[in-house]
Order: C-alpha cells, then sequence, then structure tokens
C-alpha cells in the first residue's frame, strides 16, 4: 500500500524515526505504528512485510482508504498487540475468525467499515479477549450474532460502542452491571429489546445512549446512584411507568432525553434541579402534573422539550428568563394562561406553545426577547391584536404561527409601511380573526403567508398587491373577498383561493395585466367562488401548474385544446360543477396527470381515446354531462386507475367479457349508474378487480412527503380531490387521498342475466349498487363472502328465490334494499337484519316474516331459522362466523348471556354492545385480508 506518509520514509535511515512508528527504547523493535488519516490506499496483503513486526503493540489504520478484506495474519502475528484501530479504514467483508487469538487486546475499534462479525467469531472473542476494556464496532453488521455472546465480555470493560450495528434479541441486562463500564452505546439498533437491571447498575457510568432500540420495562430507582453520569438517552424505546424523581445528586448530567416511551405519571421535579444540564426532552410521553413555579439552577439549559404529553397549569415564567436557553417546547400538552409578564427576557430563539388551551393575551414582554426567531403559538385560545409595531421589535423572527386562535387579530391600521421585518419569512394566521389583508407586509421577505379561514371581506388592490418580492405560498381560502385585482408576487408558486365570493371574469382580468403570468405558479386552487366567464387560452403558458382547481363556479365556454399537454407537471385537473360545454379535448399526452375531474358540467361527445396516455392517472370523473358512447374498455390499459366514475351520462352497449385478467386491477371505485347499459355483467369483469379484493392501501407515507419540495407536499397534505359515491341511501363526498372506500354503482341501467356470483369474490367491496336494472334469478350465496359491505341496493329488478340466510353474517350492513323484486320465502333474521324496516324489502309478495306485517304458515317457515353456532366454517363460505352475543353466555351465566341477545336483537341497537362486536369483527376480517393476500 501506498500514501504520501509512507513515501516520505527514507530507507536508508532507522526506521524507528519515521512519521508514525514508534519503537522499544531498550530493544529497538517496533511497538507501535499510526498511520491514521494517511491516505492509505491498496489491499493489505498476507505477505506484507508488516506481518514480521511480531512485537507490535499498537497499530492504527483508522480514515485511510484501503480495499479488500481483513488478512488473518493480522491476528495470527501480532499476539502482543493491545491497540487496534481500524475505524473507517475502507476494509470490508467477515472478520477473521482469528481476531479471537489477540488475548493482550485492550482497545479494539472496528467502527464503520463494512465489516461483518458472524455468529462464532464474536462469540470467540467476547471468550479470549479477557482484558478488553474497549469495543467499540459502530456500524460493524452484527446481524448475525446471538446478543448473548455479551455477557462473556471481559469484566474490565469500560467503554462498549455498538451503535447501527442491526442487532436484535434481548440483551443481556448484566452488561450494565459491569463494575468498570463507563460508555455503553447501542444507539440505532432497532431490533434490540431487554431491560435494565433493578438494581447494581454500574456506579461508574458516564454515558447510557440507547436511542432508537426496542428496551423495556421501568427505570430503577438505582439511578439515582449514577453520580458519574453525563448522558441519558433513551429516546424511542418501549419504557413505560414513572420516571423516579432521583436525579438530585446527578450534578454532572448534561443531557437527558426520554423522549418516544410510554412514560406516564408526575413529571419529576429534581429534574429542574440540575445543575449542569443542557438538553431536557421528555417529549412524546404521558406525563402530567404542572411545571414547578419557580426555577433558579438550570443555569446551562438550552434546550426545553416536553412537547406531546399531559402536562397542565399555567406557563412559568422563568422559562423566559433562564441565560442559556434557545428551545422552548410545550406544544401539544393541557396548558392554561394566561402568561405573565417577565422582567429580564433571555437569549432564547424558539418557542413552540401550540397546541395547548393558553387563554389570555400575548405578554408584551414576549416581544422583548431579541433573538427569538420562532414564535409558535397555534390552537390556543390567545386573545388581542397583534401590531406591527410590537412584531418589528424581533428583528430576528422568521416563523410567525399564530393559527387557530379565534380571538387574535392583525393590526388593520396603516402604519405598517414605517416597519420593517427583515428576517421574517413564515406568516400563518389561519383560522383567527383578521379583517383586513395585511397588505404592511409586502415589503418583507415573506415567503408564506397563510390567511385562511378568516373574516377579510371585500377585495385586494392592485396597490396591496404590488410588492411582496419573496412570497411563494399565498392561502386566502375560506374568507369573503370579492375581488383580487392583481397576483401579488413575482415568483409565486401556491395560490389557494377556494371558498370565497371572488365574482366575475377574474381569469381574463388577470391575462390582461402587465407581466401576463407569474412564470413559477404551480398551484391555483379558486373553487367553490362565484366566477364566470371561460378558461383563457393564456393559461397554457403557465407551464409550471401541477394544480389547476376551478371547480364549483359559473365559469362556460368550452375547455382549452392545450389542456392535456400544455404542463408536463400537471397532476391535478379539477373543473366539475361548471358550466363548460363542447367537447373534451382529445389531445391527452400527459403521463404525469393522476386526477381528472369534469363532472357536472354540459360536455358533449365521446370520451376522448388519448386519455389512454395518461398511464399515472387515479382518479377520473366525467360524471353527469352528455357523453355518448359504448363501455370504455379500453381504459383497462391504465394501471393506476383507481376511481372511475362516469354516472349519468349516454353509456350504452354491453360490458365486453373478454376483458384482460390484468385490466381494472386497481380499480377501487367504479360508477356506471344512471347510463343506458346493457346485456348481462361479465363474470371476467369482477375477477379482474383485484383491489377490490384486498384490504385497501394506504398512499403517501408521512416518510415520502419529507422527501419532496413545499408544492408537493402542500398537493399531499393540503389538496385532496373530492369523490362522490351514493352509499346508504345519501350521496357522500369523500376524499380521494384518504384511500379507504370501495364502492360499485350500476343502477338505473339496462342490465339483464343473473347477478353473477363472482361479485362474491370482492372481499372488500363496500358499497354495491345493482338496483333499477332487470337482473333476475336469485341472489348469489357468494354475497356472504363480501364481508366488509356497508350497503347493498338490489332494489326495484326481476330477482326470485329466498334471501340467502347468511347474508345474516355481514356484520357490517348499515343499508339494505331488496324492495320491488320477486323474492319469497322468510326474511332472515339476527344481526344486522334486526335492524332493518319492511322498507328494505316492500313489494316482494312472497317475502314473510319481521319486520313485515305478513306472516310465515305454519310450513316449517313460522320462526326464523336458529342462530348460528359460536364458529361455523362452511365449505361454501370462506369467513369463519363468530356470534358474539352468544358468546356471552358462556363468561357471564347463560340466562344473563340469552337476555343479552334478547337486547339486541329485539331492542336493535345498544351501540355500547354493538361497536365492541363490530371492532372485534374488524379486527379478524383485517387479519384474515392479510392472511389470504401473504398466501397468493
Amino acid at each position: 500500500f501506498t500514501s504520501p506518509q509512507t513515501n516520505s520514509w527514507n530507507k536508508t535511515a532507522d526506521c524507528c524515526s519515521w512519521e508514525g512508528v514508534s519503537c522499544d527504547k531498550l530493544t529497538g523493535h517496533v511497538i507501535a505504528i499510526d498511520l491514521s488519516g494517511g491516505c492509505l490506499q491498496g489491499s493489505l496483503h498476507a505477505n506484507s512485510t508488516l506481518f514480521q513486526l511480531r512485537q507490535l503493540q499498537q497499530l492504527n489504520f483508522a480514515y485511510n482508504d484501503f480495499n479488500g478484506s481483513i488478512p488473518s495474519p493480522l491476528f495470527n502475528h501480532f499476539l502482543s498487540l493491545t491497540y487496534l484501530n481500524l475505524s473507517r479504514s475502507g476494509f470490508f467483508g467477515l472478520i477473521p475468525h482469528e481476531i479471537s487469538l489477540l488475548s493482550s487486546l485492550v482497545s479494539l475499534d472496528l467502527s464503520y467499515s463494512s465489516l461483518t462479525f458472524d455468529a462464532t467469531g464474536f462469540d470467540r472473542l467476547s471468550r479470549n479477549l479477557t482484558k478488553l476494556r474497549n469495543l467499540v464496532l459502530e456500524g460493524t453488521d452484527m446481524s448475525g450474532v446471538s446478543v448473548a455472546s455479551f455477557s462473556n465480555l471481559s469484566s474490565s470493560m469500560e467503554t462498549l460502542s455498538l451503535g447501527t450495528c442491526q442487532l436484535h434479541g434481548e440483551f443481556p441486562s448484566e452488561v450494565f452491571s459491569l463494575p468498570y463500564l463507563k460508555h455503553v452505546e447501542l444507539a440505532w439498533n432497532e431490533n434490540l429489546t431487554g431491560y435494565l437491571p433493578k438494581t447494581n447498575l454500574s456506579p461508574t457510568l458516564v454515558l447510557l445512549d440507547l436511542y432508537y432500540c426496542r428496551f423495556k420495562g421501568s427505570i430503577p430507582s438505582s439511578f439515582g446512584n449514577l453520580t458519574q453520569i453525563t448522558l441519558l438517552d433513551f429516546t424511542q424505546n418501549d419504557f413505560q411507568g414513572e420516571i423516579p424523581d432521583v436525579f438530585e445528586n446527578l450534578d454532572k448530567l448534561t443531557i437527558l432525553k426520554f423522549g418516544s416511551n410510554n412514560f406516564s405519571g408526575q413529571v419529576p421535579t429534581t429534574v429542574f434541579n440540575l445543575t449542569q444540564v443542557t438538553q431536557i426532552d421528555l417529549s412524546h410521553n404521558r406525563l402530567e402534573g404542572t411545571l414547578p413555579n419557580h426555577v433558579t439552577r438550570l443555569q446551562f439549559l438550552q434546550y426545553l422539550t416536553l412537547s406531546n404529553n399531559l402536562i397542565s397549569g399555567g406557563v412559568p415564567v422563568w422559562l423566559f428568563s433562564l441565560p442559556s436557553l434557545i428551545t422552548i417546547d410545550l406544544s401539544y400538552n393541557k396548558l392554561t394562561g394566561p402568561i405573565g409578564q417577565f422582567q429580564k427576557p433571555n437569549s432564547v430563539m424558539v418557542i413552540d406553545l401550540s397546541f395547548n388551551d393558553i387563554q389570555g393575551p400575548i405578554p408584551s414582554s414576549l416581544f422583548d426577547l431579541k433573538n427569538l426567531s420562532s414564535l409558535l403559538l397555534s390552537s390556543n385560545n390567545f386573545s388581542g391584536v397583534i401590531e406591527s409595531s410590537m412584531l418589528s421589535k424581533l428583528e430576528n423572527l422568521y416563523d410567525l404561527q399564530l393559527s387557530n386562535n379565534g380571538l387574535v387579530s392583525l393590526s388593520s391600521s396603516n402604519d405598517g409601511a414605517n416597519y420593517s421585518f427583515p428576517q421574517l419569512t413564515r406568516v400563518l394566521f389561519s383560522s383567527c380573526s383578521v379583517r383586513k389583508f395585511p397588505s404592511f407586509f409586502r415589503t418583507s421577505k415573506v415567503e408564506v403567508l397563510d390567511l385562511s379561514n378568516n373574516d377579510i371581506s371585500g377585495g385586494i388592490s392592485k396597490l396591496e398587491a404590488e410588492g411582496w418580492e419573496g412570497l411563494n405560498m399565498l392561502n386566502l381560502s375560506n374568507n369573503f373577498l370579492t375581488s383580487l385585482e392583481q397576483i401579488p408576487g413575482k415568483y409565486l408558486q401556491i395560490l389557494d383561493l377556494h371558498s370565497n365570493l371572488l365574482q366575475g371574469p377574474i381569469l381574463s382580468t388577470w391575462f390582461n395585466l402587465p407581466p401576463p403570468n407569474p412564470p413559477y405558479l404551480s398551484l391555483l386552487l379558486i373553487s367553490e367562488n362565484k366566477l364566470t366567464g371561460n378558461i383563457p387560452f393564456l393559461i397554457c403558458n403557465w407551464t409550471s401548474l401541477v394544480v389547476l382547481d376551478l371547480s364549483k363556479n359559473n365559469m362556460s365556454g368550452t375547455i382549452p385544446e392545450c389542456l392535456g399537454n400544455y404542463s408536463y407537471g400537471l397532476q391535478f385537473i379539477n373543473l366539475q360543477v361548471n358550466n363548460f360545454h363542447g367537447k373534451i379535448p382529445d389531445s391527452f399526452t400527459n403521463n404525469m396527470l393522476k386526477n381528472l375531474l369534469l363532472n357536472d358540467n354540459q360536455l358533449e361527445g365521446s370520451l376522448p381515446r388519448s386519455l389512454a396516455n395518461c398511464t399515472s392517472l387515479e382518479v377520473l370523473n366525467l360524471g353527469n354531462n352528455i357523453l355518448t358512447d359504448t363501455f370504455p374498455h379500453w381504459l383497462a390499459s391504465l394501471p393506476s386507475l383507481q376511481v372511475l366514475i362516469l354516472r349519468s351520462n349516454r353509456f350504452h352497449g354491453s360490458i365486453s367479457n373478454s376483458i384482460a385478467s390484468s385490466n381494472f386491477s386497481a380499480l377501487q371505485i367504479i360508477d356506471f349508474s344512471q347510463n343506458e347499459l346493457s346485456g348481462p355483467l361479465p363474470a371476467n369483469f369482477f375477477r379482474n378487480l383485484r383491489a377490490m379484493k384486498d384490504a385497501p392501501k394506504e398512499k403517501l407515507p408521512g416518510s415520502y412527503l419529507f422527501k419532496t419540495d413545499a408544492r408537493v407536499r402542500y398537493v399531499y397534505q393540503y389538496y385532496q380531490s373530492p369523490v362522490n359515491v351514493t352509499m346508504k341511501r345519501l350521496e357522500l363526498e369523500f376524499l380521494k387521498n384518504l384511500a379507504i372506500l370501495t364502492a360499485m354503482d350500476f343502477s338505473n341501467n339496462l342490465f339483464t342475466g343473473q347477478i353473477p356470483k363472482e361479485l362474491g369474490d370482492l372481499f372488500s367491496l363496500q358499497v354495491l349498487n345493482l338496483s333499477h336494472n332487470s337482473f333476475a334469478g336469485p341472489i348469489p350465496l357468494s354475497f356472504a363472502n363480501i364481508v366488509a359491505l356497508e350497503s347493498l341496493d338490489l332494489s326495484s329488478n326481476k330477482l326470485s328465490g329466498r334471501i340467502p340466510s347468511k347474508l345474516t353474517n355481514l356484520t357490517f350492513l348499515a343499508v339494505l334494499d331488496l324492495s320491488k323484486n320477486e323474492l319469497v320465502g322468510p326474511i332472515p333474521n339476527g344481526n344486522q337484519f334486526s335492524t332493518f324496516d319492511n322498507v328494505s324489502y316492500s313489494d316482494n309478495l312472497g317475502l314473510c316474516g319481521m319486520p313485515l306485517s305478513r306472516q310465515c304458515s305454519i310450513t316449517g317457515e313460522t320462526t326464523p331459522a336458529p342462530p348460528a353456532p359460536m364458529v361455523r366454517e362452511d365449505e361454501d363460505f370462506a369467513i369463519p362466523f363468530i356470534w358474539e352475543v352468544v358468546m356471552m353466555g358462556y363468561g357471564c351465566g347463560t340466562v344473563l348471556g340469552l337476555s343479552f341477545g334478547y337486547i339486541v336483537f329485539t331492542t336493535g341497537k345498544p351501540w355500547w354492545i354493538v361497536r365492541i362486536v363490530e371492532r372485534d369483527l374488524q379486527t379478524k376480517f383485517t387479519k384474515w385480508v392479510k392472511n389470504r393476500t401473504h398466501s397468493k
């Protein structure tokens, strides 16, 4: 291997004079080599002359760039080695078992290389290296190591650093009792469990870091004996119980982090007597009680985080006077107020008191905190007016959040121009009492301004809209604005004006102003206003658009031809509930488009075939128009299509039975109601609907949102595409991004033939409406398999035969309509069927039994069928039915159990019982769906 350091060695000189080489003064033997950070490159070969240095005691190759594995002679030949450091050296692969031969080793550091310990190798090391005091293996792959091996470590152990080692299993608690142990670092081993010993914790402990593991149990009171401890980090574990109030003697403790556990009980008062502590984090637990009224010892405290607990009482004013405090986070508690004035403002930079119940005015002394950069007071009950003169005192303030304080308002005076806000970039005043647009911010650097859900009325003039040079997000939704003469700012990316009183052809007005458009606008939301006029063709120049929502207005005219292809990044188009007419443009080439909502207009013609190019399309709603076409089987090629709504149009003809098995596999909602489709429903169509057979999948987890820019986060966190579904006899509006609904509606068509039994394979279907057709034959027995079904409407058909008794197994069924058919026989009784009234069965002359007044004849059908046994599995029914009410009889006595049963099935809805039953059955259904999915 070579490096600048080794290249400087003079081979003619004594090697003991070389840089990084040390020799024994008596024998002249090389006993130490330190080439750390020496830019060493290449491989260390087994025949290297290095291995001839048999008297070597210390070897440091840390921070180099070797490649290849560690040769075993490194351990075979250096039996006198006491110190070995290969940290970040570039070696990789399996650590040779011969490492256990280094019986004199005192310190070993193999951290942050791509090395791996196997079970045998580490077990031998733990047994044979009896002099080992420092073991640093952070970042080493130890996933194959049995953690039980750590119980064999030397009793001389002082440092044990095992962070990010992929350890799993229960860590032996006796390790924490080693008599000389000082540093234990086990962070980032998310599958490592264990318990702290109740007694005999090593009194020499200086650092104990268990961050992001899964340790359990409680904190032992013996923690009070750790008088040398400086750091305790138990963040993100499964500890529970009360935190013992034993911190009075821990005078050296500087970092205390117990956040994200399950601690309960009172906040330990002795924590506030720690004289050296700089960080206290007890957030995300269930701690309660109040904060002390007087604290004087926390002179070095910089970060206090007690958020997401149950702490009550007032906010003590000493918090704002501690000399070193930088961050105060008491958000998401039950704090009340008011906050008193304080005399000696400190250097605090971040104050987060959001999501509490603090009342009263914001103390004026809060605006004397010169270093304050973030003031987060949202979701409280503060009151009063925030004057521009108050804010201007906070010269370092960049984040001001006061949303959801209904009695707080911003100054309406015009003297704001006399003040500057040099650092202010984010102002959130949603759901307050703001009555006037705060134009005094227009000369500031504000980037995000949220004034939604306020009482701002009238218009915003062109003068008020000028300036705003840094503004990129403006939310004025849910106000009473009537006009906006100009879009504020030159770099605006997000403009949300939905749910106002804006009127007239605003879009055309904007495009008549110089400059014609803001080039960076990504989200334009003006839904639920009173806009008129058409969509200007110049909107096609806004090539940065991601969301265009002009829905629920009075706009008219035709849709511009460029709609489907003018912006590559356009993902959401919502023009529903307007008066647009003409044909839908057949120019879609955008494969980024996810949502297209053009429903409730006057659009005509056929479905544009270019929609097949929109391969990312998830929601297509063209309902309530005048479209004339056949069933769009060609849409089946869209792999992500989840919602297809074409109701109330003029689609006609039959549905082909030749649909490929992969088609429509993602569909969760399909609505073709109120059309002119005819013929039988093809069985093959239902075999393809895989998303209706499996449990709904969550979309866009939080971790994804944090990896995207502000525009995308706004889309998925705040913008929601509504989907209307007729469910339980009501038309309900669902939000697409919840991804929780599966529904099918083919009602009010001309379908004939029998209902396909394959519908019974759609286990997660919640809403099924086949009413007002000409279906004949029996109700399929397989319907009993649709265990998630909540609403079933088969009314106004020609169905015959009996109602399958197994439909009583549908325990989530809330709405049933079988009226106006030709059904016969007794009505099944039990579970949800006991809650339906006679409207569900009317105009079926052959039906009898409760709730109809028509009694069944004495021919074996006088009484309803007996209840199912507790657990019954029939060969043709995939889910076992558990009759919870009868089961109560085994625990409470037969008489009591039958009494409960009588109450349920005669009074109908003792909801305290029904909810327990439904919750348990929902859990069983979810587990069953997961098992069924894994077995495929």
